[in-house]
């Protein structure tokens, strides 16, 4: 171990000097979170682990070790053979495992006799889960907020990527969770990451930000289809001044039609999501909004959506909610060239913080 390096930061700067991340655990612990940007090379796939593991408790310890170091050493030669082939003399990996145990250590011995400069994680994924609670649950936000505020259908997300390419700062929550936000936001066919990959996404987000600068995130409720906001970044979000869109109900009814249109194609989701709605609303309104969508009939659903579910439901947020209100911008319609305009205000009013 004497020629590999132990490291035991894992902010975006520390882990910036290196041309790889190597998680090796297994593909199903690399599924649930792992450091952004880090590659699986796993030197024990979920069903070796099982097996190794059940002759450890079961049987031996030691026929537990040989037998999985023999596949541990085949699994790091086949890496060694296909994705580290074209690597070059002076490649540096940091590898890393659960705890920074057997498993990295393995790999780090192996890549650094190759002649690669390796470093290992200390503590492993463990240390990189700690900063991330650390950061999103137990430190106040670093940013000046800016919400985008207005209701469904009003072009919020294709607006936030329209300022992020004028320059201006932005959080796409939506996007790092997977999920559109409202009732039938959800990408068909697409499973929203973990909590903890969430965290993972937006932690990284945020560490290429600048401090100094106002960012601007889309306003959302605590959580965005399944996932949570972490505390650090709620507690900002209902504390920040808003910028409120508008557009005539048609217009939002003609945009939500094209923009949902994969989600109501999906009726197995779409009914799912349907069935998430208030009784109150009454099965057979609810009834009629599925033969709309079952009828094609996209902008007649989209209209009964934001008349009847919608819009009163950001009415009743906004009778309570306490907010100072930096701007209000109208859409004549969601046109391109509108929301090209919104976002010239936008970016204006933000860059007078």
């Amino acid at each position: 171990m004497s020629d590999i390096q132990v490291i035991s930061a894992v902010d975006a700067a520390s882990l910036e000097p290196f041309d790889a991340i190597i998680d090796v655990r297994s593909p199903s612990e690399f599924a649930e979170d792992h450091v952004p940007g880090a590659i699986s090379l796993p030197v024990l796939d979920d069903s070796e682990r099982a097996v190794v593991g059940t002759i450890y408790v079961q049987e031996s310890r030691f026929r537990a070790r040989r037998i999985g170091a023999a596949l541990v050493a085949r699994n790091i030669a086949r890496h060694l053979e296909t994705a580290l082939a074209d690597k070059p003399g002076d490649f540096r990996p940091l590898v890393y495992c659960w705890r920074g145990g057997q498993r990295s250590n393995a790999m780090a011995t192996i890549l650094s006799q190759v002649g690669w400069r390796t470093a290992v994680l200390a503590g492993g994924y463990r240390t990189w889960r700690r900063h991330v609670k650390a950061r999103l649950y137990d430190e106040a936000c670093p940013f000046r907020l800016v919400l985008l505020d207005g209701n469904t259908g009003s072009a919020k997300t294709e607006i936030l990527g329209q300022l992020a390419g004028r320059g201006v700062q932005v959080l796409d929550l939506e996007a790092l969770a997977g999920h559109r936000g409202s009732l039938l936001g959800f990408w068909p066919g697409q499973p929203q990451p973990s909590q903890k990959m969430f965290e993972s996404r937006l932690l990284a987000a945020m560490e290429r930000l600048d401090p100094a600068r106002p960012v601007v995130v889309e306003a959302e409720s605590s959580k965005i289809g399944e996932r949570v906001t972490p505390p650090m970044l709620w507690r900002a979000m209902q504390a920040a001044p808003r910028i409120e869109i508008t557009a005539p109900p048609a217009e939002r009814a003609r945009y939500l039609a094209t923009a949902y249109g994969d989600v109501t194609a999906d009726r197995e989701g779409f009914a799912a999501a349907m069935d998430r709605l208030p009784v109150r609303l009454g099965r057979s309104r609810l009834r009629a909004w599925r033969a709309l969508a079952e009828a094609g009939d996209l902008q007649a659903l989209a209209e009964a959506l934001i008349e009847d579910h919608y819009d009163p439901a950001y009415a009743i947020w906004r009778r309570r909610a306490d907010y100072t209100l930096l701007a209000a911008i109208q859409h004549p319609d969601l046109a391109p060239a509108s929301q090209d305009a919104a976002a010239a205000q936008i970016a204006a009013a933000v860059e007078t913080l």
